[in-house]
């Protein structure tokens, strides 16, 4: 069979990914939504998600481009001179990897942010990462290990069909990595990701050529929408109204119902028996 997630990520980063969350999960095919819970807009994200009870929300970890959960004193090898998040995951990445005490503040920031969204009370549908940083073995190994004390289940792996491993994508074999690794201890992954290749991009025509592509198994498509484009914080050349406005194409409902995808949230799709 075939299952479709449709993931908003980077809920909670402005009021105007906010609304475009609600009017495409209300209006739309948008199923899902991964919280950013240090954001600005976070307690509005939350807000609304309470009134959405169909929306599966879940965590968007930020380990780069944001601000940590804990006091900046705690995490002082993550964060730059304004208290920010470093934005270089190569050098990030190095450190992580070389440095013990660096690791522990890793963890430490790690298990902050899911305690901050079990705190919001909501059920907890998924976990990935902002900008995919979980791909890192070692931040890959800690999300796993977090996630399952928070009884956690679902874990993005960004493996998309047409980009193989070593092309493409420069962290394709560690994404595929990750995958061998959460698979073995039993977490639920999508078997195709959509939307790594067009990140930014995914407007109507983009939505409806992968949904009529679709494989068969699980799949998750993701997208970075908002009710405009200029938004504070909004990322630099992204068709965020435009990937809003694909959500709710009339064409693209349409796609799905011909394609015979259920739709749905990873709770109710994956983790449920299908």
């Amino acid at each position: 069979m075939k299952a479709l997630v449709v993931t908003a990520d980077d809920f909670g980063l402005a009021v105007e990914v906010n609304e475009a969350v609600e009017i495409a999960h209300r209006d739309g095919i948008l199923t899902a939504a991964s919280l950013m819970v240090s954001a600005p807009a976070a307690r509005d994200a939350t807000e609304r998600a309470r009134r959405l009870p169909g929306l599966g929300v879940g965590l968007h970890l930020v380990l780069v481009d944001g601000r940590p959960t804990l006091p900046v004193e705690q995490v002082p090898d993550l964060v730059d001179r304004d208290g920010a998040f470093r934005s270089d995951m190569a050098v990030v990445g190095l450190r992580i990897a070389l440095r013990a005490d660096v690791r522990e503040q890793l963890r430490a920031e790690i298990v902050a942010q899911f305690a901050a969204f079990e705190a919001t009370g909501l059920p907890f549908d998924h976990v990935n990462a902002h900008r995919h940083f979980h791909v890192h073995p070692v931040i890959g190994r800690m999300v796993m290990d977090a996630a399952a004390l928070y009884r956690v289940r679902a874990l993005r792996v960004p493996v998309e069909p047409g980009i193989p491993s070593g092309s493409g994508w420069l962290a394709a074999p560690f994404a595929r990595l990750l995958a061998s690794r959460a698979r073995s201890r039993g977490f639920v992954t999508p078997d195709h990701v959509h939307g790594l290749a067009d990140t930014g991009g995914m407007t109507a025509a983009r939505i409806r050529k992968a949904i009529a592509s679709l494989p068969e198994g699980l799949n998750e498509l993701y997208l970075h929408p908002a009710v405009r484009d200029d938004f504070v914080d909004h990322a630099p050349g992204s068709a965020h109204r435009d990937e809003f406005e694909g959500l709710l194409a009339a064409d693209v409902r349409t796609a799905v119902e011909t394609c015979g995808a259920r739709l749905g949230s990873f709770a109710s799709l994956a983790i449920a028996p299908r």
